[in-house]
């Protein structure tokens, strides 16, 4: 795996969408495209809401990506434009750069790679810049839109400022630059969007972020099926108060634990400070966590923290006013998910005769655990998931952060044919706004690579 983020010559000939993307590009400016970036949206085959924990999780890219034109000018501003006539051209001086939180629109998402490029470099003025951005991945979808899009606007703000750093150092800004939107993310979705390569999952680790291979078992598809219910995480606290449930059970077991849990800001760090095995861990929940919801007033009390002070240093700016925790869920759910990762790649490792069914076991466990304890899932997700699991795949599960988008599914490769036809007969076709949405909504994946830089040539 090379260091940096690729830069590739390519015919634009023999790609069409780089070539509509070029038409447009001069139609809108008026001029040529200097390069084109482009950032893949990833599925996460299993580990579910553990990256901001500290914990490994299983990833792979997908073909489907943010692809951007771009041209650079002394203007020292910004000009945006979407392909997508939903998305309204955007203008913004280069020195004066403001992400409303409160307001998380597409251009917003573009700007948090640009801005946290620009503080990780120190550059200024930043170069003016012309984008045309066209993308491929369906929003609020769990696959990684927005995540894609900062990444593709962090490499797009370096290349354009004659930059160079690792996909690594990228993968750390750009995870770190998103929380300018409000989401309180913990990482995979950038890194796999930058380290990813064709023809592998990765096993995405930490602290220090590192990527491993995964090799998939031969025989198994993976089938993406959206629900076509969307969620924004940054449009609403859903995803922000899961962050704070597991931030404050950590905070707990630490403290029952002796330890000074004022700077135990994750549950990984508990268990590791506590020095307990994942499995141990999951006792440990059993002992110190009760089932039932914490009100702030006990969460109070058993910090020893007043009103002000769970405020301001535990609670997010979107969880203010959430009345109850529910820490015990959310800490067994994260401990467990934790554990399944393990044993998938262990299964990938050690390719036993019966990989398959191991594997889909661990993913109808990780889809129940979103389910039941971290709530991340919705009606639609659950009829889909049952759905895929009736026409034949061994495993299926949400993927990304829930609340809607997508299942994804592991189906032996000689059902495949009969599993699209069943999923499409009896979740899509029965509704008229679904079979509607059904050509962009159902389809085998593979593992892709990462973000790039293209430039027009032989």
């Amino acid at each position: 795996m090379t260091s940096h983020p690729p830069k590739l010559k390519v015919q634009l000939s023999r790609n069409e969408r780089l070539q509509r993307l070029k038409e447009t590009f001069q139609e809108k400016y008026g001029e040529p495209v200097l390069f084109y970036a482009c950032a893949p949206g990833r599925v996460n085959l299993i580990g579910e809401h553990i990256d901001y924990c500290g914990y490994a999780v299983l990833p792979m890219a997908i073909e489907q990506n943010i692809l951007a034109a771009v041209s650079v000018n002394n203007s020292q501003t910004i000009q945006l434009a979407n392909t997508n006539e939903k998305y309204q051209d955007f203008t913004v001086s280069s020195d004066s750069i403001a992400i409303d939180r409160n307001n998380p629109q597409w251009q917003y998402y573009f700007l948090c790679g640009v801005k946290g490029i620009q503080e990780h470099l120190g550059v200024s003025p930043l170069a003016g810049m012309r984008c045309v951005v066209d993308g491929t991945i369906p929003a609020s979808s769990g696959l990684s839109s927005s995540s894609a899009l900062v990444c593709c606007a962090g490499l797009v703000t370096m290349e354009a400022n004659r930059q160079a750093r690792s996909k690594v150092e990228l993968a750390e800004v750009c995870a770190k630059c998103e929380r300018y939107i409000g989401t309180e993310g913990g990482g995979m979705d950038q890194s796999i969007s930058f380290l990813a390569e064709e023809g592998t999952a990765k096993l995405i680790e930490f602290n220090p972020l590192r990527a491993t291979d995964v090799c998939l078992p031969d025989g198994a598809v993976f089938v993406i099926a959206n629900c076509c219910v969307e969620m924004n995480k940054a449009a609403s606290s859903h995803f922000n108060i899961r962050v704070v449930e597991c931030r404050i059970a950590a905070k707990v077991l630490a403290k029952a634990g002796g330890l000074q849990w004022e700077r135990v800001q994750r549950l990984g760090e508990a268990q590791e400070q506590l020095g307990l095995s994942v499995e141990e861990a999951q006792g440990r929940v059993e002992e110190v966590l009760h089932p039932e919801p914490y009100t702030r007033q006990e969460v109070m009390r058993l910090l020893g923290v007043s009103a002000q002070q769970l405020s301001d240093h535990i609670l997010s700016a979107n969880t203010q006013q959430v009345a109850q925790f529910k820490l015990y869920q959310r800490a067994r759910h994260v401990y467990g998910e934790a554990a399944r990762v393990r044993r998938f790649k262990s299964v990938c490792d050690a390719a036993p005769e019966d990989a398959l069914l191991q594997l889909g076991q661990l993913m109808n466990q990780s889809h129940h655990s979103c389910r039941d304890l971290y709530e991340c899932s919705c009606t639609q997700l659950d009829q889909l998931v049952d759905i895929c699991l009736q026409a034949g795949a061994v495993g299926s599960r949400l993927t990304g952060a829930g609340w809607g988008g997508c299942s994804v599914s592991m189906v032996p490769a000689e059902k495949i044919d009969s599993f699209l036809r069943t999923v499409r007969e009896k979740y899509y076709l029965p509704d008229a706004r679904l079979a509607a949405l059904e050509k962009h909504s159902l389809f085998v994946t593979r593992p892709g690579g990462g973000a790039a830089i293209y430039t027009e040539g032989q």
